[in-house]
């Protein structure tokens, strides 16, 4: 035994484990596992830099969103898969080709016949067999599991358009969401502007002998709560536009602008167009009446494990003691046929087992199309008459909003020749906040109703 060469091995590692648990010990990570996942987080450029914000429209966003929205992109994954099932289900209605090519070899008999096999279902002590096989199997379970599958991709195809006008309903809101918050943070500028403006009259008519320090006061607590409202308003908008980030961008982007076009929303159609439109694209609807079609391909596939079942084979290639087409003179190429027919005898109940399942399943599918199309009738009215009265609510919204501006600018001027209290210039501020949100949010609102009307008549 070569002691040396033993001592310098262990050596070896021993110095390999030391440089490892030294590199352990100053932080080196190990080379095994994962690398550490790095969370970049983008923020909006300053104002001046050269990284110009991207600037997004309504479809702009709901474009980003259907190819970046997880639950979305599962549903369309879903309908792809149903339509493999699908596809498989045809094929095995249709005749399959298969070629097999095998070599046996069995220990013959001992004595005078070698080439005799020892096993009785040896043909020879050498077999050959290639042969290509077209096989074909009828039987109602299979055209039964076809139907199925059809409807089941129906379903999946319904679901997926179900999430695609939901994703339209979540883009509407958050998109708008935040086109009213920016709103209410221009307005709460406004309101602190006004505020400030009115501190600084209150105190010039307090110097003048005009009014009294209790209107300075009073004054300061309204600047004081516009300040906080400001601040309120700002944290909303930075919330709001990081659900829009979140929703449309796959790195987390929040360098961007949004177009506002609350103004030009579309006009409501008539209620008669809603409901034909609801009849010939609901997609609940559609998902209701492809699953009553499941459950009856489900009925027919449980009889037709009841029934018997025909298969039909044809052969054609060799099946030789010799790998070849021709041994001793004689051609081992031919062709071989078999049908069978198997009939079901017993099955412990099983098969009837499985019929009194897809009947009890056809039923529920019944009384679920039914209630949907009651729910299809409630939801409609509901919707249309939430988007008509947001939609008739707008006009006096809009002229609250104007009233409520030159209100706060006549009391102010009224104040300022003593014929106003210092209650109503902060009643009149308060006012003009609750009327122009008030029409922001009613704006959105009415796209947030349209949106809605359309998850059961339009197209995503």
């Amino acid at each position: 035994m070569n002691w040396n060469r033993t001592f310098r091995n262990l050596g070896m590692v021993a110095l390999l484990f030391g440089t490892y648990g030294f590199a352990r010990a100053q932080g080196t990570p190990a080379a095994s596992g994962p690398p550490p996942v790095e969370l970049r987080l983008d923020t909006p450029s300053p104002q001046g830099s050269s990284n110009a914000p991207a600037t997004l429209t309504f479809e702009d966003a709901l474009k980003l969103a259907r190819k970046n929205s997880p639950i979305f992109l599962a549903a369309k994954t879903d309908a792809a898969l149903a339509h493999e099932d699908k596809v498989q289900s045809r094929a095995a209605l249709l005749p399959n080709v298969n070629f097999t090519t095998q070599a046996f070899y069995t220990q013959p008999k001992s004595g005078a016949t070698p080439t005799e096999p020892r096993f009785i279902a040896g043909n020879g002590v050498h077999e050959y067999f290639s042969q290509g096989n077209v096989h074909e199997a009828l039987s109602l379970e299979g055209l039964g599991g076809l139907r199925h599958a059809q409807a089941a991709e129906a379903v999946a195809r319904a679901r997926s358009e179900i999430a695609a006008r939901g994703l339209v309903l979540t883009v509407v809101q958050t998109y708008y969401g935040f086109v009213v918050a920016q709103r209410k943070y221009a307005t709460a500028q406004k309101l602190l502007e006004e505020s400030e403006h009115f501190l600084i009259i209150s105190r010039k008519l307090e110097n003048g002998g005009e009014v009294a320090h209790s209107d300075v006061i009073k004054a300061q607590l309204q600047f004081n709560q516009q300040s906080r409202d400001l601040q309120e308003a700002r944290l909303a908008m930075d919330r709001a536009r990081l659900d829009l980030a979140v929703l449309v961008f796959p790195d987390f982007n929040q360098n961007f602008t949004v177009v506002d076009d609350l103004q030009t929303a579309e006009p409501l159609p008539p209620l008669a167009e809603v409901h034909a439109a609801a009849g010939r694209k609901n997609p609940e609807l559609r998902a209701a009446l492809a699953s009553v079609d499941v459950a009856k391909g489900d009925v027919a596939a449980a009889w037709g494990g009841l029934l018997p079942n025909l298969s039909v084979d044809y052969f054609y290639g060799i099946d030789a003691t010799h790998f070849a087409t021709k041994t001793d003179g004689f051609l081992n190429l031919g062709y071989a046929t078999s049908a069978t027919l198997q009939f079901p005898v017993f099955s412990w109940g099983a098969g009837v087992s499985k019929l009194k399942q897809a009947h009890l399943r056809r039923t529920q599918a019944q009384v679920e199309l039914s209630a949907t199309q009651r729910q299809l009738l409630a939801n409609l009215q509901s919707f249309y008459d939430e988007a008509r009265a947001s939609r008739e609510e707008q006009e006096s919204l809009r002229q609250s909003a104007e009233l409520a501006t030159d209100s706060l600018r006549l009391t102010t001027l009224r104040y300022q020749a003593g014929e106003a209290t210092v209650l109503e210039v902060v009643d009149a501020q308060n006012t003009l906040a609750l009327s122009r949100n008030a029409y922001d949010d009613g704006q959105a609102r009415y796209r947030a109703a349209l949106a809605n009307l359309q998850t059961l008549t339009g197209t995503p």
